[in-house]
C-alpha cells in the first residue's frame, strides 16, 4: 500500500514540526515555502508548557538548550536606564525562559533533525486548491501540481492559501498594537538582561541580547495606524516621529533600523475560528490560531500542534480529534486580561505612574508567585496522545 501523502505550506516551526512527526509515523511530505531558502534569524521564540515535552520528544531538548540566547533575566527600566523592578526569573517558564532562542534557531535545528526523505520546494507557492473526495490538488505558481491525501496551511498570520480555502470563516481581530522589530549593534553598556521600558504615550522601547554579539530590538506602541502596507522606509519614517521624544534607548534603535538588514513590522492581529479543517486541509500554528506576543506561546503551540496532528492521524481520532486537543491551549492564550492594552500601554503620564505603582506591587514577595504564573503558556493537564501506526485517511 503507497504511503499517505501531505502537502505542508510553510517552512516555519509549525510546519517544520508537522514534517517532522508526519514523517516519522510514515507520511510521505512535501514543504512547500514561499521564501527562496530556508530562512534563519528572526527574534526571541520560547518553548513553555507541553511543547517542552515535544520537543523532548524529538530529542532536540539540549540542542535547542545550546541554542540559548544569552539571555538571563527580564527588568523593567526607567528612562535612565535604572532597574524599576524585576520579573520573576525562577523556574524553567519565567519571563525569560530555559529554551529562550532565535526563532531561526530553533526552526534551523528541527529543520537539521528531519527524517530523510522530506522534500523541499522553496521560491514557490499554492496558487489554487482542489480539494475532492480522493485527494486535495494543489498547484503551485509555477505550475506545478502536487496530488496529496492532506494539506496543511502553516503559513502564518496572513496567510493567503488559508484565505483561499476557508474565506470568510477567518476573524481577524486587530489589537492596535504596532511592533517592529530588527538587530542592532551591541554596545558595552547592554547586559544580558532583557530590558524593557515604557514611555508616555503608549510606547513600549526593548533591548535584548542575543548568541550573535548584537542586540534584538523592539519598539511596540498602541492606537496607531496600520503601517502594514507601506514600504520600509515610510513605516519607519513614521515610528520614528512617534518615538522623537520617547527618551530612553529610542534614537540609538531608530538609528539602527536604518541600516539594519532584518527590520519586520507588524500590526498584532489574532486569528479566530471556529473550525481549523475542511475537508482534506488543516491549519496549523499561527494560520489558525495567532496568538501574538500579546498572549505569547505561539513557538510553543506551533510546536505542539504538529506532533498532535500527526499522533491523531495516526490513530483513530484524526482532524477532529486534533482540534479537540489543541484548541483549550489556543483559548487559554487567546483570552486576553481585560484592560491589557492600558495597562500595558500607558497614555498619560498619570497612567505610567499608576503602571509604576502596580508593577512593585505585582513583584513583591506576596504576589510575585501568582504574578510568575502570567508567563505559564501552553500549559495542559492532558496527556500528549501517543503515536501509533498511522491508517489511510478516510
Amino acid at each position: 500500500m503507497d504511503s499517505a501523502r501531505a502537502v505542508i505550506s510553510g517552512a516555519s516551526i509549525a510546519g517544520l514540526s508537522a514534517a517532522y512527526w508526519l514523517r516519522r509515523t510514515g507520511w510521505e511530505v512535501t514543504v512547500v515555502e514561499r521564501a527562496p531558502s530556508f530562512r534563519d534569524g528572526g527574534q526571541n521564540v520560547d518553548v513553555r508548557g507541553v511543547a517542552r515535552e515535544v520537543l523532548a520528544r524529538m530529542g532536540l531538548f539540549d540542542a535547542v538548550k545550546a541554542q540559548n540566547t544569552t539571555e538571563t533575566g527580564t527588568v523593567l527600566v526607567d528612562g535612565s536606564g535604572n532597574v524599576r523592578v524585576e520579573l520573576p526569573s525562577d523556574g524553567p517558564d519565567a519571563a525569560t525562559a530555559e529554551l529562550e532562542v532565535l526563532r531561526g534557531d530553533l526552526a534551523r535545528t528541527i529543520l537539521d533533525d528531519l527524517p530523510a526523505g522530506v522534500e523541499f520546494v522553496y521560491g514557490d507557492q499554492i496558487d489554487d486548491v482542489a480539494d475532492g473526495p480522493d485527494a486535495v490538488v494543489v498547484t503551485l505558481t509555477s505550475g506545478r501540481r502536487l496530488d496529496a491525501d492532506l494539506l496543511v496551511i502553516a503559513e502564518g498570520v496572513r496567510s493567503t492559501t488559508r484565505d483561499l480555502v476557508f474565506g470568510d470563516r477567518v476573524n481577524r481581530r486587530d489589537l492596535g498594537i504596532t511592533m517592529v522589530f530588527g538587530t542592532i549593534a551591541r554596545t558595552p553598556a547592554d547586559d544580558d538582561r532583557w530590558r524593557w521600558h515604557n514611555a508616555v504615550g503608549g510606547r513600549q522601547i526593548h533591548l535584548r541580547p542575543d548568541n550573535r554579539g548584537t542586540i534584538r530590538a523592539i519598539l511596540s506602541y498602541a492606537r496607531g495606524e496600520d503601517l502594514t502596507q507601506l514600504d520600509r522606509a515610510a513605516a519607519l519614517a513614521v515610528v520614528r516621529e512617534r518615538y522623537r521624544d520617547a527618551g530612553w534607548e529610542a534614537p540609538r534603535i531608530l538609528d539602527g533600523f536604518d541600516t539594519s538588514d532584518d527590520v519586520y513590522l507588524d500590526r498584532l492581529t489574532q486569528i479566530r475560528m471556529d473550525s481549523w479543517h475542511r475537508g482534506r486541509v488543516v491549519l496549523a500554528g499561527d494560520a489558525a490560531w495567532c496568538v501574538t506576543p500579546m498572549g505569547g506561546g505561539g513557538a510553543s503551540l506551533a510546536l505542539t500542534s504538529g506532533y498532535v496532528l500527526a499522533a491523531q492521524l495516526a490513530g483513530d481520532g484524526g482532524l477532529d480529534a486534533y482540534e479537540k486537543w489543541m484548541r483549550p491551549l489556543v483559548d487559554d492564550v487567546q483570552k486576553l486580561p481585560p484592560g491589557i492594552e492600558r495597562f500595558a500601554y500607558p497614555q498619560t503620564r498619570f497612567g505610567l505612574a499608576v503602571r509604576g505603582v502596580a508593577d512593585k506591587v505585582l513583584m513583591s514577595r506576596l504576589l510575585v508567585p501568582l504574578t510568575a504564573k502570567l508567563t505559564q503558556v501552553a500549559q495542559t493537564d492532558q496527556p500528549l496522545p501517543e503515536m501509533r501506526v498511522p491508517k489511510p485517511m478516510e
